[in-house]
C-alpha cells in the first residue's frame, strides 16, 4: 500500500512539474521582465513542420489566460519568446512565415500595416542560428520591441500592429495550432 501511495505521489507530483519543463532543450523562464515590467509565463510549445523541430514559443503575460482573442486584442504588456532549436530556421525563411503569418492575422489586409510589417521583418534580416532568442514584448504606450539574445533590435509602435503581430501566433489561421494552445496553457 505505502508503495503504491509513493508511485501515486510521484506520478501527480511529476504530472505538475511538467506543465513548465524542457521543450526541445529549452525550458523557458518562470517570469520574464520587459520595460520595469514583471510577465508571468503562460505556456509554451513547439512550432513544428514536417517533423522538424524549428522554435520554442512560449507566451508572458500579466493576466494568465486561455482565450487566444484576449491575447490578440489586449491593451496590456505580454510578450512572446522565440528560442531557436533548428538549423533550418533562417533569416530568409523566418521572413517569408512572417510574412504568411501576417496574411492570415489579418485576412490579406496588409495594407494599413505594410511598413511597420517590413520594419519588424527586418529585426531578422541578420543571420539566425541555433540557440538565439528573440523577445517580441507589447508595452502599453510603448508599442512592440523586439529583442535578440538580449538586445533592442527594434520598436514599433501602436497598438493596432500588436494586434496583428500576435495574430500570426493566436488567430484563426495560427502559424502552428499546437503552438498556440501549448503558449495558452491548454496543452
Amino acid at each position: 500500500m505505502k508503495i503504491l501511495i509513493l508511485a501515486a505521489t510521484l506520478f501527480i507530483g511529476s504530472h505538475f512539474s511538467f506543465a513548465q519543463t524542457e521543450i526541445s532543450g529549452v525550458t523557458p523562464a518562470k517570469t520574464i521582465e520587459i520595460n520595469s515590467n514583471i510577465l508571468t509565463f503562460n505556456g509554451s510549445g513547439l512550432r513544428e513542420k514536417i517533423f522538424l523541430d524549428l522554435y520554442v514559443g512560449a507566451l508572458y503575460v500579466t493576466t494568465k489566460t486561455s482565450d487566444r482573442k484576449a491575447v490578440v486584442n489586449g491593451n496590456e504588456n505580454m510578450a512572446i519568446t522565440l528560442d531557436i532549436v533548428s538549423s533550418f530556421i533562417t533569416s530568409e525563411k523566418m521572413i517569408a512565415a512572417i510574412d504568411e503569418g501576417f496574411v492570415h492575422s489579418t485576412k490579406n489586409n496588409l495594407g494599413p500595416y505594410k511598413a511597420k510589417i517590413e520594419l519588424f521583418k527586418s529585426s531578422f534580416k541578420d543571420e539566425i542560428k541555433i540557440g538565439d532568442h528573440f523577445v517580441i514584448a507589447y508595452t502599453k504606450n510603448t508599442g512592440t520591441e523586439v529583442y535578440k539574445n538580449g538586445e533592442k533590435i527594434k520598436t514599433i509602435p501602436l497598438f493596432d500592429f500588436k494586434k496583428a503581430l500576435f495574430g500570426i501566433w493566436f488567430c484563426d489561421e495560427p502559424a502552428d495550432e499546437d503552438l498556440m494552445n501549448g503558449m495558452l496553457g491548454l496543452d
